[in-house]
């Protein structure tokens, strides 16, 4: 089970992505949400690595998770603040969050290095799928040019931030070995 959650949520991500696709391909104002709600759903997937890992790396990248998505989401906040936007729910950004809920779920009934190795598994699988998803689907689907530029500005974070739990997972994997 542990092993299945990160692939369960790029799945269901990346399925709910391909169904946005088949139509027009989300809206602004959907995009705005499916924003908001994936940078939410690693910023509570942070805190509880802060408060529940006793790795120093786990931690730090819990952290960094935190402040890192919450300045996306007030970029993208004050942008669609601008720009009057109303973020609308969609079955991607619902999708999103019941996987972030499945993943805080999972992780609470962990410990130790068991939590940190899942927390950390699930940070790579989850930033590879955001990648795909702002790549294929949300970056060309932006029709504002402002909310476009913003995805475009924050990709190299999340770029970052898969890079740097890919070396924390090859750390874990090296220990196990």
């Amino acid at each position: 089970m542990k092993r299945i959650q990160p692939a369960l949520t790029a799945a269901l991500f990346a399925a709910a992505l391909a169904v946005s696709a088949q139509t027009a391909g989300p809206t602004d104002p959907q995009i705005a949400a499916i924003v908001v709600t994936a940078n939410q759903v690693d910023i509570d997937a942070g805190k509880l690595a802060q408060s529940r890992s006793t790795n120093k790396d786990v931690k730090a990248f819990g952290k960094m998770m935190v402040t890192d998505h919450t300045g996306v989401n007030k970029s993208a906040v004050a942008l669609v603040t601008k720009l009057h936007v109303k973020p609308e729910d969609n079955p991607t950004a619902e999708s999103l969050k019941k996987g972030g809920e499945d993943n805080i779920k999972q992780l609470k009934t962990l410990k130790g290095s068991a939590f940190d190795k899942a927390y950390i598994d699930h940070e790579v699988v989850y930033h590879q799928a955001v990648l795909d998803a702002v790549d294929k689907t949300l970056i060309p689907s932006a029709q504002n040019a402002e909310l476009k530029a913003l995805l475009i500005k924050v990709r190299p974070a999340f770029v970052a931030h898969l890079e740097h739990a890919k070396q924390l997972q090859a750390k874990f994997e090296k220990k196990a070995a």
